[in-house]
Formats: C-alpha cells, structure tokens, sequence
C-alpha cells in the first residue's frame, strides 16, 4: 500500500525571524528530510536533534556562536517536522523508524567526529545512535532529555501530555513551545513554530511522537533501548549534562544520565538557569556558551 505523504509548501517558511539559512535535503527511506548546515564544509561537525512539536528553528540562538567559533553546525528536522517530509498517518510513525530515519541522514553525509546536542525526542533518537555507532561521535551534550525502557516511573503531566496529543481536537505548536519557555516568544516566533502545519492533516508525525514513547516494559521499543543503555555504560567519551532548572517532565533525568554512563564521570555539567522544557529557546546562548568551554577549537 502507498504511503501517503505530505509536503508544506516553500512559502509556509519565507521571512523566518533570525532564521535565514538555505534549505538542504536528504532522501531516507523515499522521505525527504531537510536539514540546516551552517559554517566550514571541512569543520568538525556539531549536530543538533531537536524533539516534539519543534524543528531545527529551535536553534537559531545556538547556531551563530558555534558557527562563530569555526563549527560546522547541522540541524535537521525529523520526519512528520519542520520542512521535512510528513507521512500522513499516526501508524506510519515508530520509534524504531525515526532511529532508522535518522541514522540514514547521518550516513548520506558520512557524518563522523560528532559532536551531538540532543534534547526532548532529538536524545531518544540521538541516544541511540550513540549507543548503536558510538565510534562516530566524539562528544556528547544532552539538555532536558532520556531514553526510557518502561521501567521508570513517569510524571503525572506525561500522561496529561500523552492524552491531549492523541485526543485533542486541536494542536496549536506555538502555543505549545510557548508553554514549555519560559520567556515570552514573539507572535512571528510561535507563528513560525506553527508554519510547517498548514492543517491538521500534516500533524500525524507529532501527535505520534507521546505514544511512542516506552511507558511499560513491554514496550516494542524497550528491548533496543536496554541494549543501548548497556552500550551506553562503555561510551567513554566525553558526555555532558545541561538540564533546565524548571522542566517538570526530564527534571532528575541528568543525574541518572550521570550515574549510568561512563562518560559523564569526569567531565563539567550543568544546570541552566530561568529555563523550561524548551531551553533552546530560552537560554540558547548561555547553552551554546557551556559547549563550547567544553569543545575548544574545533579540528
């Protein structure tokens, strides 16, 4: 049976406040997946994942100052986000799928000597591929996010989240970022946020992602994420922590990220202050900042 495919149209993006980057495409899977790319082609790459209902727009406070220190800097959007490609049904979307999806693109740009920020949705896809292929990146900073197995115990709002993306009526994406800052964002900031939805019909993708998430042991996806969590224990390379001190939903999940990967044993983390769930977008620079002490001058 053909997949049925949605594509937001070019004009849904024009005039993107502090967004004026060129659009990129990978093909994975017969889906087109966009991506931003920013500084030296020959650079050593930083890539940033970004989670639910957001895009690489996320970004745009984080993306100059590492441009600005001689980063490659590479945001892509998830498949069902952004510009990228949105299949049209919830049941065409799975956990296992946006891992394959996104291993694809990191391959058909031989991605290696990584450096990863992940967050939100971007850490449960991007943690896995740093379990699965941990030899192609070189350092890793995880804000506001986790992999579960099933096996831990998940906050009262989770549920309340879970319910409204698969029941509600209506998905307002601005409305929702602007729930999870804490600063004010701009009416054109939330209406960018809401741009590469024209109708609910290009929504699937990420009313999919909460019910993708492994809430009991039995979870499709719980076998893949404990055999990257005993990965994870070995991943010795440098592996920071950068919480936001008010998101209700990760709060305490860096000090598991701590304990269980080898990594974070000897290296700085963090807690960034006047933050929420979307801490990209309320202290980007001060994020950006933090990596950066960490990185010195790219290769």
């Amino acid at each position: 049976m053909t997949r049925q495919v949605y594509r937001t149209p070019e004009a849904r993006f024009t005039d993107l406040p502090g967004f004026a980057y060129a659009p990129r495409y990978a093909e994975v899977d017969g889906l087109r997946m966009h991506y931003v790319e920013a500084g030296p082609a020959n650079a050593s790459p930083v890539v940033l994942l970004h989670g639910e209902p957001t895009w690489a727009y996320l970004y745009r406070h984080m993306i100059e100052p590492l441009v600005a220190a001689g980063y490659r800097v590479l945001a892509p959007d998830l498949i069902g986000c952004g510009r990228s490609d949105k299949p049209a049904a919830v049941a065409d979307y799975s956990y296992a799928s946006h891992v394959a999806w996104t291993e694809a693109w990191f391959a058909q740009l031989g991605l290696t000597d990584v450096t990863l920020f992940c967050q939100d949705w971007g850490s449960l896809i991007g943690l896995r591929l740093v379990a699965e292929q941990p030899d192609i990146f070189a350092r890793v900073f995880v804000g506001n996010g986790f992999m579960p197995t099933g096996d831990e115990n998940m906050p009262v709002l989770f549920s309340a989240w879970r319910a409204f993306a698969r029941y509600s009526p209506v998905f307002p994406v601005g409305a929702i970022v602007q729930a999870g800052s804490r600063r004010w964002l701009s009416r054109v900031e939330r209406a960018a946020y809401n741009a590469p939805f024209p109708d609910k019909r290009y929504t699937a993708g990420i009313r999919a992602f909460p019910g993708l998430v492994p809430i009991t042991p039995n979870d499709p996806a719980t076998p893949a994420n404990r055999a990257a969590w005993e990965s994870l224990a070995r991943f010795s390379r440098p592996f920071h922590t950068c919480f936001a001190d008010g998101d209700p939903i990760t709060r305490g999940a860096d000090r598991a990220l701590r304990r269980r990967v080898a990594g974070a044993a000897h290296v700085p983390h963090t807690t960034i202050r006047h933050a929420r769930h979307f801490l990209q977008e309320d202290q980007g620079p001060a994020i950006a900042e933090f990596m950066l002490a960490q990185m010195g001058a790219p290769n």
